[in-house]
């Protein structure tokens, strides 16, 4: 009888509150919420129709930003280092993807800086005081991001590029479309990155091979080298200063 009781009691009061909250949800003053809407409806001029289509553009521009990131800088090479890095070292739960992708994309920044900001003074910023059009813009700021891509494009893989989009042999190589430079840069970081991750492997295998031939003559069939090596791998990696060495490396390839 009592438990009965207390269940009638316990729905009677989330009833009320229920009710209450409802009506102070309803006393509530609704806030207005800001509309965003872009339209050429109400232009007057053409100067307020290219606005509007220069609003659309950059929105669209916003979306490729990753892609562009990944592309076209340093971010490919030294992620795919560290993830050759993760898997040597056998911490595949203990460095979180997290760090590594952060590390990068800061790493990014630092080296592409310079690039960075001879795109603000010879593009950006002549185009926001009305200057150059933005069609200049782009062309001016296409070179020093063109020039820093085809320091690190092999001529191999530019070459492939330029021979099947047919530009011919008489182009001359600061003149070469973006479209033909992107994928050879992609291609050369991802080869740069690979060599990068063979020699990084090269003295943590070592350590595998000498762990496991001990483990075998002992006859710890049963016990994982990985187990046993990895903290072999962290002492080495942090004697010679692990990570100091391969972010010098990295920022110096660029260089």
């Amino acid at each position: 009888m009592n438990k009965r009781k207390t269940w009638i009691t316990a729905f009677t009061i989330a009833i009320l509150m229920v009710a209450v909250f409802s009506i102070t949800a309803d006393a509530a003053p609704q806030v207005p919420l800001p509309k965003i809407n872009f339209n050429v409806d109400g232009a007057s001029s053409p100067t307020d129709y290219v606005s509007s289509i220069k609003v659309l553009i950059m929105m669209t521009v916003l979306t490729m930003l990753p892609g562009f990131i990944i592309m076209m800088t340093s971010f490919t090479r030294t992620i795919v280092t560290f993830s050759f890095l993760k898997g040597a070292l056998g911490a595949q739960q203990s460095i979180p993807n997290q760090v590594l992708i952060g590390l990068a994309l800061f790493l990014t920044i630092f080296i592409m800086a310079p690039v960075y900001n001879e795109i603000n003074q010879v593009a950006f910023k002549p185009l926001m005081e009305e200057k150059i059009t933005t069609e200049q813009a782009f062309e001016e700021g296409a070179k020093p991001l063109r020039e820093f891509m085809l320091k690190q494009t092999r001529q191999k893989d530019l070459k492939l590029f330029m021979e099947v989009a047919k530009l011919g042999e008489d182009v001359v190589k600061e003149e070469v479309p973006l479209y033909v430079v992107i994928p050879a840069f992609a291609i050369s970081e991802l080869k740069t990155a690979f060599q990068i991750g063979f020699l990084l492997y090269i003295p943590f295998i070592i350590i595998d091979m000498v762990v496991a031939s001990v483990l075998m003559s002992m006859g710890m069939f049963m016990l994982p080298p990985v187990l046993i090596s990895m903290p072999f791998k962290l002492l080495l990696f942090v004697m010679v200063d692990g990570w100091y060495l391969i972010v010098k490396s990295l920022i110096m390839s660029f260089s």
